[in-house]
């Protein structure tokens, strides 16, 4: 008997909330008002009736709230939730591939995808679950979850090729999302502070700061994901007090450029690319509020943070160790049953920060002389009349053997090449300069604003190694 009561307590304490605080406390808002905690636990036990009884579930939902409620619903049927690296068919259907036993859930008559206005002509993926647009209410307690239960496949970019699968448990989940609570305390109000996102909750870092966040933290998060300046104005003006803007650098970018006016913020944070020193810095002095850096990947999850507008080096969270190796770095971090290894390079400084030196694969050699992609790509940023670009090195060599640096670019018509070089020339060594320029009227930047192998490829004809997006976020 005594067997039987400690296999028990041991099962009872493993179980963890999947989702804390007063019944009463907003969980989401939006325009015409907000959701309760209680009425969304009502809503996860009504849909979880309805799901079908399958191994995996891949979540295609547009509305924010839908994606949670889907997400709990799924968690309580058992279910790991698939995260797409997008919603392209492309994306879907190789996902789905990976896990025959799934079935994919949505909120549209169509699949998601990464255009700004989904294709309404699209056709539904196979198993397509489409969310009852009432959404039903149902009965039960405050739902928990084992420790040990896969809740989440997260998918990396492709940025730097095939996209990997990353499980994610509950227990691990719900210690990184204690972390990042307690990164962001001072940006947060103890009261609750409302959270408006443009990123897409599929992403791992959408995951961890607009559904994560308000499951386990005193947050409540918008319902939609603004793209648009304009719309990202009128999400912010919905809270009730201001809120953290979660976002990444090339809406940032855009926002600073569109001189629309934003309601008072609680502060900004930023990931999925490197944030230019410049930008951090025009955007606080824009918005009168701190910018927030954070750093992590679909592997790690988010281990760090700095302030990039005042600070190059970054700060690990407590209990985080990183370890040079020469293929990258290995993070080991209470969130984590193992160390994982990261691509990037990094330097360890006397205060227990760190510097980021690059990747070993955005490294290049060309005449004896090293560069980093991503440093290239950094400087062509900064030019003024650059709205946009990327430096990369071409796969063919030229009749000297070399392969030679291209550039991709989306800048004013008075930056003629001549003048685009003349302002490179000033900080890099002229073997690095751009052989081959490209003008576009748009990169093929995905919903998070990371750009992928197979796009560039596609742009470049084939012709292209680019390195300038860390491996997850």
């Amino acid at each position: 008997m005594s067997a039987v009561i400690n296999a028990h307590n041991q099962r009872a304490e493993r179980m963890l909330p999947l989702v804390l605080g007063d019944p009463a406390r907003a969980l989401a808002f939006a325009g015409d008002g907000q959701v309760s905690l209680a009425t969304f636990v009502a809503h996860v036990h009504g849909v979880a009736a309805l799901l079908p009884d399958v191994a995996h579930a891949m979540n295609l939902c547009e509305d924010r709230y839908r994606f949670l409620v889907a997400f709990c619903a799924a968690a309580v049927r058992g279910q790991t939730t698939l995260l797409p690296p997008s919603r392209t068919r492309g994306a879907i259907d190789d996902v789905r591939a990976r896990h025959p036993d799934s079935y994919c859930i949505g909120d549209l008559d169509h699949c998601g995808c990464d255009a700004v206005v989904p294709d309404a002509d699209a056709v539904p993926p196979p198993h397509y679950f489409r969310l009852p647009d009432l959404l039903p209410l149902g009965d039960g307690p405050m739902p928990c979850l084992d420790a040990d239960a896969l809740v989440a496949i997260g998918f990396t970019s492709g940025s730097t090729g095939t996209p990997g699968a990353n499980p994610k448990r509950w227990g691990s989940l719900h210690t990184s999302t204690a972390q990042n609570l307690a990164a962001l305390a001072d940006l947060l109000d103890a009261a609750g502070t409302p959270v408006v996102a443009t990123v897409p909750p599929q992403h791992m870092y959408g995951m961890e700061m607009s559904v994560l966040l308000p499951l386990l933290g005193e947050i409540a998060v918008h319902g939609g994901r603004p793209f648009f300046p304009e719309d990202i104005a009128a999400a912010l003006r919905d809270a009730a007090t201001p809120a953290l803007l979660v976002t990444t650098p090339v809406h940032l970018r855009t926002l600073v450029a569109s001189g629309v006016g934003l309601p008072p913020l609680a502060g900004i944070v930023t990931a999925t690319a490197p944030l230019p020193q410049p930008l951090a810095a025009a955007a606080e002095a824009r918005f009168g509020c701190e910018v927030r850096e954070l750093f992590g990947s679909t592997e790690t999850c988010i281990f760090a943070f700095r302030r990039t507008a005042v600070d190059a080096a970054w700060t690990p969270y407590p209990g985080v160790h990183l370890q040079p190796v020469p293929d990258g770095t290995l993070v080991a971090a209470p969130h984590l049953a193992a160390p994982m290894m990261l691509a990037d390079v990094v330097e360890l400084t006397a205060d227990g920060r760190f510097l980021l030196r690059g990747r070993q694969a955005d490294l290049i050699e060309i005449a004896g002389k090293r560069a980093s992609l991503a440093d290239l790509t950094r400087r062509l940023l900064a030019i003024d009349g650059v709205r946009d670009g990327v430096v990369c090195q071409c796969d063919a060599a030229d009749g000297s053997g070399v392969r030679r640096i291209a550039a991709v670019i989306v800048a004013d018509a008075a930056l003629d090449d001549a003048r685009l070089l003349d302002a490179l020339r000033v900080g890099i060594d002229p073997v690095f300069l751009p052989r081959r320029i490209r003008r576009v009227d748009a990169l093929p930047r995905n919903e998070t604003g990371k750009l992928t192998r197979v796009a560039l490829d596609a742009l470049l004809g084939g012709d292209a190694d680019v390195s300038v997006t860390r491996p997850g976020q």
